[in-house]
């Protein structure tokens, strides 16, 4: 299975706290195995064999934050329609 790269944006994360909080939740989600969390930027970015938008989007909402954009970086599989 191909891995694939995802990039977001998460409204709402103002300290080291959020950003772990967020990484945590997102880390959890079936297919992923990286997740890189920007603070400053809010960017998101979750790498592994395979996962949905909907997943990641319910996770960062279970962390108390909102996922804004999604931005595919690569890779096959792992967007929402798969």
């Amino acid at each position: 299975m191909t891995k694939a790269e995802r990039s977001y944006t998460v409204s709402g994360m103002t300290c080291g706290h959020c950003a772990l909080s967020v990484r945590e939740e997102v880390g959890e989600v079936a297919g992923v195995d990286q997740v890189e969390v920007e603070l400053d930027s809010g960017r998101l970015t979750v790498g592994g064999p395979g996962f949905s938008d909907d997943d990641v989007r319910a996770a960062v909402a279970n962390a108390g934050y909102e996922l804004a954009t999604a931005t595919a970086n690569g890779g096959a599989g792992g967007g929402a329609d798969d």
